[in-house]
Order: structure tokens, then C-alpha cells, then sequence
């Protein structure tokens, strides 16, 4: 990838828009998504988290309206909105969350991971 291709500190997390034309990037220790162009891999814009967090692992919703992730190191899910990227929720949740599993999703089998249906 060129210039204008990298993701903030801490890169995590990957997950697909609904239409596969953006690639999310969870910045764990920057606080912020990176949205990426998936066909060329350019960043096209970051949606920072206001006061900082820690994006690590969740999913786009079924109709691709947000993405929800979990704050690892900030015991929250944070809610997105996949439009413009406001920062729409921010959910306290129990220590450490690592990972964000939101059903229904397109697919049929987990592979095991956070967001890899198939």
C-alpha cells in the first residue's frame, strides 16, 4: 500500500461494510476506526473516540448501519455509526471485553472468530 494507507496505532480489529467498499480497522491504542477504501486500501477517513478508548473487536449490524466493538481497555462497547462515524453509545460493560459477537449475521457457520461467517 502507498501513501495515505496506514491505520492508526494499535491496528486490531477488520470488518467489512455490508457492501465490501470500506474496510473498519479498530485502532486499540489510538482510540479511533480507520475506514479504509477495501479495493485500494487508502484511508478515507478516522472516526476518533471523543476523550480516547481502546476499538478492539466486534461487527457491522446486519443492515450496516453501525459497528459495534468492544473497549478493552475501557470496559465499554462502542457503537458507530456507519454513515458518518459518530460515536452514537457508549455501553459499560463487565472488565476487559475482548471481542463482540452480534447476531444476526450474514452467513451461515462461524469460523471461530469474531466476525468471520461464511
Amino acid at each position: 500500500m502507498g501513501a495515505g494507507s496506514a491505520t492508526g496505532r494499535g491496528a486490531h480489529g477488520l470488518y467489512l461494510s455490508r457492501d465490501a467498499t470500506e474496510l473498519y480497522v479498530t485502532n486499540r491504542l489510538e482510540g479511533s476506526v480507520s475506514v479504509l477504501d477495501a479495493y485500494t486500501g487508502a484511508v478515507k477517513t478516522t472516526w476518533r473516540i471523543p476523550g480516547g478508548g481502546s476499538p478492539d473487536m466486534g461487527n457491522v449490524t446486519a443492515d450496516g448501519s453501525q459497528l459495534w466493538v468492544s473497549g478493552r481497555y475501557n470496559n465499554v462497547v462502542y457503537v458507530f455509526d456507519t454513515h458518518n462515524g459518530h460515536l452514537l453509545a457508549k455501553i459499560p460493560v463487565g472488565n476487559g471485553p475482548h471481542g463482540l459477537a452480534l447476531m444476526p449475521l450474514p452467513g451461515r457457520y462461524s469460523l471461530g472468530h469474531t466476525g468471520i461467517t461464511r
